[in-house]
């Protein structure tokens, strides 16, 4: 499995990535502010020595440069300038003999300087060239004067700006990243109490936490708390079946025991074979009661998620009727009233078998010496399925319908294992249905409903 980032890393690459973006754009758009920078202030003090010279050389002829004017030449932004001025016939009038190759030549007069790139002895180097029309000596035509400085000046400038302000933006960076692990640091330290807080619980302690947590992670609170609350529900709900269940099977299988030794101990095969038989009865109840407890468990197990299967209803009602048909005792008669098309439901048809199962027996044997007809109905509403089984015994009291689908909850004392009812309301619950009971006359009703596709 691969392992994942930790949650400070995430935070803090995802912060100073686009950071770092920023500040390479930033970086290149300063080397080229740099290098304009640069190409403007050398231009300027290029164009200043130019006039100068050109001024120097008309005043004295070009016999002499003033004081100021070989200052600018000897130190110009930082290095050395050289300086060519010839006449209109191309006689050189002062300064060097030999000016940098590939210098732009132009015979008109020029008004505005010209900037250039050439080469002087092998070295690259960057200049002006400056024409105006003046008299020297008596001689008037166009002097062009041209001046010019090595290249690798203007390169260790450029360098020199450029270094600064990497080493400003890196500075800056290094600090904002640690300024944003630290933050991200203190940031996160909610979270990390909340980890606390769901490592202290355990199978024994299940609470809802409570500690202020940022608005973010409140619905991952809430979730825990839900889940943790289910868990609780769930494991009550275990137990509580456990304890029941060791309660109500602990007398049933006591009298199998006693039933067994009493076979074992019969004085006569005649009597062996008559113990027998209720050591035969006395199993089937305990058999059914367990198979009931595990289907009550299964019932309260179903969700939406699990009951996936689509069913048509109207198809399976009269096969499961037509089996209760056959198990039909003391001449009760079970019924079946479909009204219309019923159309599909998403439902785990098992369990509904077992519900319709359960409360068809749970009228058989609760339904008093006056019940005759059992009648099971279904209809369908716009959202919902209906599926009715009615009775016309003895019915319920009123003040004890509300507890009666509880599990091992028996109205009258008799036969059954007090589950019937519960596992047709945890099948009814388990498909995000309704259940519902109620008196009639004569009679009782229940009814399950289950939403439709």
């Amino acid at each position: 499995m691969t392992r994942a980032l930790s949650l400070r890393m995430r935070l803090t690459a995802i912060i100073l990535l686009p950071v770092l973006a920023v500040a390479a754009a930033a970086g290149l758009w300063q080397l080229g502010n740099a290098r304009q920078t640069a190409a403007d202030v050398f231009n300027r003090s290029l164009l200043s020595a130019a006039l100068a010279v050109a001024n120097d050389v008309t005043i004295s002829g070009g016999d002499a440069l003033s004081a100021s004017t070989r200052d600018i030449l000897a130190d110009t932004s930082g290095g050395q300038v050289f300086y060519h001025v010839y006449a209109p016939d191309g006689v050189i009038v002062a300064g060097y003999a030999t000016p940098p190759v590939g210098i732009p030549r132009n015979q008109a007069e020029i008004v505005q300087p010209t900037y250039f790139d050439a080469t002087y002895f092998g070295r690259q180097v960057s200049g002006v060239r400056v024409q105006a029309r003046t008299e020297i000596d008596g001689f008037a035509g166009i002097f062009t004067t041209t001046v010019w400085q090595d290249a690798s000046v203007r390169t260790a400038f450029v360098r020199q700006l450029v270094l600064r302000s990497v080493i400003t933006i890196s500075l800056l960076i290094s600090t904002l990243a640690l300024i944003i692990w630290f933050g991200v640091r203190i940031g996160l330290r909610p979270l990390l109490n909340l980890q606390d807080a769901i490592e202290m619980r355990s199978s024994d302690e299940l609470s809802p936490i409570r500690r202020p947590v940022p608005s973010e992670v409140q619905g991952i609170v809430r979730t825990l708390n839900d889940l943790f609350s289910q868990v609780s529900r769930s494991m009550t709900a275990q137990a509580d079946f456990i304890s029941n269940a060791a309660h109500q099977l602990r007398n049933p299988i006591a009298g199998v025991l006693s039933l067994a030794e009493a076979v074992n101990k019969a004085p006569s095969a005649q009597e062996a074979h008559r113990r027998s038989a209720d050591l035969l009865a006395a199993a089937r109840e305990t058999a059914e009661l367990s198979n009931k407890l595990l289907i009550l468990e299964r019932a309260k197990s179903i969700s939406p998620a699990s009951a996936r299967q689509d069913v048509r209803l109207g198809d399976c009602l009269p096969k499961w009727i037509g089996e209760l048909r056959r198990d039909e005792r003391g001449g009760i008669e079970v019924r079946l009233d479909v009204d219309g098309e019923l159309g599909e439901i998403e439902c785990d048809p098992v369990m509904l078998r077992e519900a319709v199962r359960n409360l068809v027996d749970n009228a058989i044997r609760h339904g008093g010496p006056d019940l005759t007809t059992i009648e099971v109905s279904a209809r369908r509403t716009p959202d919902n399925v209906c599926l009715c089984v009615a009775d016309d015994g003895a019915g319920i009291p009123e003040d004890e319908l509300a507890d009666v689908p509880e599990r091992f909850r028996q109205v009258s004392a008799g036969s059954g294992s007090g589950l019937g009812l519960s596992i047709a309301r945890a099948v009814a619950h388990g498909h995000n249905g309704a259940f519902h009971i109620a008196n009639r006359k004569p009679g009782l009703e229940v009814e399950l409903q289950l939403p439709v596709l």
